[in-house]
């Protein structure tokens, strides 16, 4: 999230943060959008209270929802309303090593590259469209820590620049 708040601030980058909206009162995200006053929202983690996110991001005018870091499953209902309108990065080369750990699914695979993925979020779990690909070797001496740290790095640069490619191709004015 902070990688996002920062891109959009430089005035040339062809979005901006509307607002945060999350599930975890401790995510991180939410001091990153209080710095940069961008206005910021927990929700109701259980049940996820889709409704009231659909209406704050409805309220401050999103065009295009970017998922970082947050762990819940979106239904069905909510997606269809935000329809080829979310996005989320994954820590692998989809459609490798879907869901959970995949860094570990990586070496337990013993793949030699690896990497991330922005995708749009579908109801099928990291099974929507590909927007951008990053691949990063997986090194002899990787354990979990060395391999997440590396893809992340990567993660932060895939996910402003296919933003960029979103934002520059239908103008999220008018998404």
């Amino acid at each position: 999230m902070q990688a996002l708040i920062e891109a959009c601030q430089d005035q040339n980058f062809p979005a901006e943060v509307a607002c945060v909206t999350t599930n975890n009162s401790e995510a991180t995200g939410l001091k990153a959008a209080e710095q940069a006053g961008v206005p910021a929202f927990v929700v109701n983690n259980k049940p996820l209270d889709a409704d009231t996110i659909h209406e704050i991001l409805v309220q401050h005018k999103v065009d295009l929802i970017c998922l970082a870091g947050f762990m819940r499953i979106l239904q069905a209902n909510f997606l269809s309303k935000w329809n080829n309108k979310v996005i989320n990065i994954h820590p692998s080369l989809l459609p490798s090593f879907k869901g959970l750990n995949a860094q570990e699914q990586a070496l337990k695979a013993g793949v030699k590259i690896t990497g991330c993925t922005v995708h749009y979020v579908t109801p099928e779990i990291d099974g929507g469209a590909i927007i951008a690909q990053v691949a990063v070797p997986v090194l002899p001496n990787d354990d979990i820590q060395s391999l997440s740290e590396r893809i992340l790095a990567e993660e932060h640069k895939c996910y402003i620049e296919a933003v960029r490619s979103i934002a520059k191709i239908y103008d999220c004015n008018n998404y």
